[in-house]
């Protein structure tokens, strides 16, 4: 069915929706590429040599410098710790969870940018890949209804390029599904991250400010 034809005449066989499909599936590739390189940036850290640093800036008395190495990380476990030195800063004393908090809650915002759209790629292109087929098997009964008796060969040819779109429409839905399901659970990785360190730094502003 497909021999000898371009890659825009297959797409022309499918009708409109194949190249909504195929537009929708330029876009959530190029945002699965996205996000998946941002993890992985985001996701080159060691948190224990991080606590450990901020157990030595708060030994030496120099917080301020582990604000601004933290701040030019810029990752979601170093901004967490920025939050709660700052908040150490400001007060001087251990009350640094609510501020670390609220900066998981903008850190995960931020992680889920664009999740959103990968997701509802995931859902509605199957929706629109049978909308495509239901239009073709539509037009293929007009043409048999003008065809006559020689309909028949008519509606199977018909018939048989409409499902390119249902076809399309899983090609696409299918790995944006999957890509989102690996984006959620890369995102509660850094949240347990995120927690693991807001309990840890805890602990040892705690022990810095007993101490003084």
């Amino acid at each position: 069915m497909f021999e000898g034809k371009s890659f825009f005449e297959i797409l022309s066989m499918g009708g409109w929706t194949l190249y909504l499909l195929f537009i929708i599936s330029v876009l959530s590739v190029a945002v699965i590429i996205l996000k998946i390189v941002e993890f992985k940036k985001k996701s080159e850290v060691n948190i224990e040599d991080l606590l450990r640093r901020a157990e030595q800036a708060l030994k030496k008395d120099t917080p301020e410098q582990l604000v601004s190495y933290c701040r030019n990380e810029n990752k979601p476990v170093t901004n967490v710790i920025s939050a709660g030195i700052k908040k150490y800063i400001m007060t001087k004393d251990s009350n640094i969870e609510e501020a670390m908090k609220r900066e998981i809650s903008i850190e995960v915002v931020r992680l889920e940018k664009f999740t959103t759209l990968i997701a509802t790629i995931g859902s509605v292109a199957v929706y629109i890949g049978l909308f495509g087929t239901v239009l073709g098997i539509i037009r293929s009964f007009h043409d048999i209804s003008l065809a006559g008796s020689g309909g028949i060969s008519v509606v199977i040819g018909g018939v048989s390029e409409s499902l390119i779109a249902t076809a399309a429409g899983l090609c696409v839905a299918i790995p944006a599904v999957a890509a989102y399901n690996f984006l959620t659970r890369a995102i509660d990785k850094f949240v347990v991250d995120m927690e693991y360190t807001v309990s840890a730094l805890k602990e040892i502003v705690h022990a810095t400010v007993n101490k003084k």
